[in-house]
Parts: structure tokens; sequence; C-alpha cells
């Protein structure tokens, strides 16, 4: 019997798990450990709340959660309950999947002020993340400010602009969106320091903006390159740009504007005690697209700036980091003997949700390769034994599943859920 386990029960766990699954049967046993008493990850509180049809992944995840060998193992914290070392020893293969939680810093002068958040936190906050559910970003004044072209920015920017109405059937948390219903800026400014052709936003989540109700995207036309220009693209990018083409053309008529502003690149944050503004500088793009800074420079009113520059996975006691590319350092998803990282993990913040599914299958075959024997380590009986020596409180799928019914209950109308936003409500849910 080989025993796996798994640190964290987000897309990239779930699907080394169902790798695991289709090789071995059940001649293996995975126990799949997250610090939080819910599974999913990302899932749960990294996609936005008002795109329920992504989140509808989590069904595939529970099929593998549900089988008889494989055992969700929540409220675990590795490196506080149990150590790494500790698993090694306990399991024939330890992957790390714990994905990349923590925001990449704006490292600008002023990004300490009250009212500068990382993406991970905004969208923590908003999704019920219990490690930011006491956030409070400021959500009323001038203007507010998003540092990034990919679409966790466009995800903040649209949250930001929408009405409480438009978040109907969204699994929102209840506190975000009374905040937000009542706040609001005049204009979202989305800064990206290059232009039109090197955004990372895909044309569906552009394409929502133009259904706002109270908000119209706005694009300043001289900031598009020539139209032949685009055939150079691909399919998927080009269509991306007709978006913006399209926003370019548009008349006002909305209270609210969210400003596409390219070639702009932050500077420094500036207030008296809090965000005011964002000074910015004008760049180019030079013959090689490498960003040339202009020198030009303006301010951008902004009471809440959001970075989306990128996330890092946090480091863990014993395990060797890649501090340079925010990640764990490993050889194509291996680590050290019998130790593994898979997807945000193992290659930083890129690809999609999907993209997990074969890196998972990839580690599988790795621990196939590297495990020359058909295992014979405890696996889940020793973890079981020093959880319960160290007094920690597991919670298992069948708990989660209670606290599911009990969110699902609590959901206001319409909405698919109120999620428990303490680790002790979560924990008070399970009776």
């Amino acid at each position: 019997m080989r025993h796996i386990a798994i640190i964290g029960s987000g897309p990239a766990g779930y699907y080394t798990a169902e790798a695991a699954q289709k090789l071995w049967g059940n001649e293996v046993r995975v126990d799949i450990v997250d610090r939080l008493p819910v599974p999913y990850g990302l899932i749960r509180t990294g996609v936005a709340p008002d795109h329920q049809q992504i989140k509808g992944v989590s069904r595939r995840y529970e099929a593998t959660a549900l089988s008889d060998n494989v055992r969700f193992v929540g409220n675990v914290t590795v490196g506080r309950d149990v150590t790494v070392a500790e698993l090694r020893d306990e399991y024939d293969a330890v992957v790390l999947a714990t994905g990349a939680p923590s925001d990449k810093p704006l490292g600008l002068p002023g990004d300490d002020l009250p009212g500068v958040v990382g993406s991970a936190a905004f969208v923590g906050w908003y999704n019920g993340h219990p490690d930011h559910a006491d956030l409070a970003p400021p959500l009323r004044g001038l203007g507010a400010v998003v540092v990034g072209a990919g679409n966790v920015a466009l995800d903040v920017a649209r949250v930001l602009a929408k009405t409480k109405g438009e978040f109907g059937g969204s699994d929102i948390a209840g506190h975000a969106l009374d905040r937000l219903s009542v706040g609001g800026f005049g204009t979202i400014t989305i800064l990206a320091r290059r232009g039109p052709h090197q955004i990372a936003m895909t044309p569906k989540e552009l394409g929502e903006l133009d259904h706002l109700a109270r908000a119209i995207p706005v694009v300043d036309p001289a900031d598009l390159p020539p139209i032949e220009a685009d055939a150079a693209l691909d399919p998927g990018q080009r269509k991306s740009v007709g978006h913006l083409r399209r926003f370019a053309t548009r008349i006002g008529g909305k209270p609210i504007r969210l400003v596409f502003d390219f070639y702009a690149s932050p500077l420094r944050i500036e207030g008296d005690g809090r965000a005011e503004r964002v000074v910015v500088e004008r760049t180019r793009l030079d013959a090689h697209g490498a960003v040339v800074p202009t020198g030009a420079t303006y301010a951008v009113p902004a009471d809440l700036v959001v970075g989306c520059i990128g996330y890092r996975t946090p480091p863990i006691d014993g395990v060797p980091y890649d501090a340079k590319l925010g990640r764990f350092a490993n050889d194509e998803g291996r680590i050290a003997p019998g130790l593994y990282a898979v997807g945000w993990a193992r290659r930083g913040p890129t690809g999609t949700i999907g993209t997990n599914r074969p890196d998972g299958f990839m580690i599988i075959d790795h621990v196939v390769a590297d495990l020359r024997t058909d295992g014979g380590k405890r696996g889940r009986a020793g973890l079981d034994e020093l959880l319960a020596g160290r007094g920690v409180e597991v919670v298992t799928f069948r708990d989660w599943r209670r606290i599911d019914q009990a969110e699902v209950a609590a959901a206001r109308p319409g909405s698919p859920r109120e999620k428990f936003v303490s680790v002790k409500a979560l924990l008070g849910a399970r009776a």
C-alpha cells in the first residue's frame, strides 16, 4: 500500500489525488491536508463570486474526496501542528500543493499607507476568506486604482463597479456586499505598464464590462496600435483587443468610469496618513517590447489602491525555497527524495485552474519513477497519532458537508450560500 500526503486542498491537490487514484486504484491512500476547515482553496476564495460556473469544478473534486481511499484532513497547519519532516517520515510521498496565497508587494514608496492592499487580501475579503474577513478597505472617495493588466485586475475593478443587484446569484461574502452597496468611486483606473497588445486579460472577462449597470469602460483611442497590427496576435488576444477598440468608441452616460490607463507605470503612492493619489510615469515600448520611462508624470486620485501584480507561495520551514520566483525550489516538481511540489507551488502563479490537472498527473508519474517499492510507511495512522497527541481538532470531509449545508441554509435570497468567515464559525457549523 502506498501512502501519499498532499498539502493543500485546491485544484492542484485534488488533481494530484485523482491521478494517484487512476494509477493505483485501491492500492493507494491519499490524505489531503489543509490549514482551513474547508476544502477547494482557490475555487472557494479566489475565483470571483460572480463566476459561479467556474466554481462548479468543485463537483469533480468532491467525487475524488468521497472515494474510500482519499481523506480530507482540515484545520491542520503544516509547520505548526505537524512538520514536513514528520510527514516525510510517515508517508511514501509528500506533495506540496499550497498554491500562492500571498501577494507580491508593489514595492513602491507609500505602499504601506492605509488604503493600499494586495489582490489576494482584497479578493479574500470579498470571498469570505478567514484571513481577510476584517480587512475593511476604503470604498468611497474620488477614485480607486487597480495596478495590473490581467484577469485579477478585471475582477477587482468589476466588483468595485457593480451594484448590489448585480451580485444576485453570486456567493460574495455578506460583509463585503453590505459595504460595497453603500460605497462607490466615480472613477476606477486600471494601470498597465504596457499597451493593449500586451494585456493578459481574456475576452470573456473583458466582455463582461459591456453589461455593467452603472459603469462604462473607457479606453483612449490614442493608446491603441494601428488596427492592422492586430493580425499578428493570436485569436484570443485579438478578440480581447477588439473589446478594447469597442470601448474606445463609447460615449459617457453612466456614473462610474472604468478607465484603462495604458503605458502607465506607478512611481509612488502619496497621501496624508492614508492613500490619496498614485503618481504615475508615462511609458513607451522600445523596438524589442521593453518598457521605457518617458519622464512625464501625473497623479491619479486614489483612496483605494489594489495591487494585482502577482502572488507568492509562502515558505515552509525545512523546504528549499526560491525567493526570487516566490515558489518552492524544485526540478520539474521534485524538491527532495519523497518530497514534491505541484501547481502554483511548483511553477509560480501561472496557468488556469485546468493547467493543474496535467501538473498533478506529472507529479504522480515522478512518484512512480522514484518509489521503487510498494510503500510500507504508516501513512494516515502515523498522522492521526501525531495529531491526537497534540490535541489538534481535525475536520473531515463529512464535517465539511455539514458546514456546506449550513452555509446553503444561511444564504440570502438568490445566493448559493452565505460563507462563514471565521475558523471559529466554520468549526461551530459542523454540529
